[in-house]
């Protein structure tokens, strides 16, 4: 994707903030966020990046040019309240699609979280949506499954060719789940696991996110397309903090519990179908993660 106008929502977040920096190489990308701290501005207005603030719980996009020609809505409120949560989730994403609504193409990033989970079985685009989230985040499932509706509404009644991506575990050299599980492991903390075991996941490297992102917005479509967004490689927490610990010489301590979440493993047949696989591999992923947090922890050999 080169010289295209691009808003990114959320800049601030794990991935919404290397997607924005990606496309800024060759595009002109607006970042969003309320940026109630102003410091945060600073890495993406030297990559060239406008900043401007917003609000999705109020809807207040007052800044923010209406001639995009997409739209990448990584934002995300995660309270324990109801009220907030749906505002700004669900309402706000159908707020900014109007806002939006002459764009070429509007990404919601929605994430594996909505679905029922169902043992160790992987989810496809159609399996059945659920509570999955309530024993951490309370709010968390239902208000994003409350902004998809709103999201496959929106792309009907505005004509809004959209993509909702159900985003599975992110991570990368900034971070994301599996780096505070080294943090845990470091500092000796047992890592809450499911009793269901083994919990598995289907990790996603940030260098997929930003190779695959610009192919999946142009595929939106009226009505919205559902995308799982997700690698390939399903592989346990259990395997992935093992993994760590070796990199580390610390073995990792674990609780089995059921007030965590269970399995959570996505079937990425359809991305696939369109951007291609997932490219970075589990192991050579968490490696670089921990090579580029903590590259003293690592155990010479």
């Amino acid at each position: 994707m080169q010289g295209k106008k691009i808003l990114v929502t959320g800049p601030t977040g794990q991935v919404a903030g290397p997607v924005a920096l990606t496309l800024a190489k060759d595009n002109e990308v607006w970042a969003t966020a309320r940026f109630s701290e102003p410091a945060k501005k600073a890495p993406f207005e030297k990559a060239g990046i406008r900043c401007v603030p917003s609000n999705l719980e109020t809807g207040d996009f007052s800044q923010i040019p209406r001639d995009f020609d997409y739209v990448l809505n990584f934002a995300v409120a995660r309270t324990p309240d109801f009220e907030t949560d749906l505002k700004a989730n669900g309402e706000g994403v159908g707020l900014l699609m109007s806002h939006c609504r002459n764009a070429k193409g509007f990404l919601h990033c929605s994430t594996t979280g909505v679905y029922q989970p169902n043992g160790h079985v992987p989810f496809t685009e159609e399996s059945p949506l659920g509570d999955n989230h309530r024993v951490m985040m309370p709010t968390y499932s239902i208000s994003k499954i409350a902004a998809e509706v709103v999201a496959r509404y929106a792309a009907r009644e505005f004509g809004l060719p959209t993509v909702i991506t159900r985003l599975n575990t992110p991570y990368g050299d900034n971070g994301g789940w599996p780096y505070y599980h080294l943090m845990m492991i470091k500092n000796g903390v047992p890592i809450p696991v499911h009793t269901d075991k083994p919990s598995q996941y289907t990790l996603l490297h940030q260098d997929d996110i930003n190779r695959t992102v610009a192919g999946i917005v142009e595929s939106a479509t009226v009505p919205a397309r559902i995308l799982n967004w997700s690698g390939q490689e399903h592989v346990a927490i259990e395997e992935w903090c093992t993994y760590i610990g070796e990199l580390i010489g610390i073995a990792p301590k674990f609780e089995y519990t059921e007030k965590t979440l269970e399995s959570v493993m996505t079937d990425n047949s359809k991305m696939r179908a369109i951007v291609g696989p997932a490219k970075v591999t589990w192991k050579d992923g968490i490696r670089r993660m921990v090579e580029a947090r903590h590259p003293d922890w690592i155990v010479k050999k």
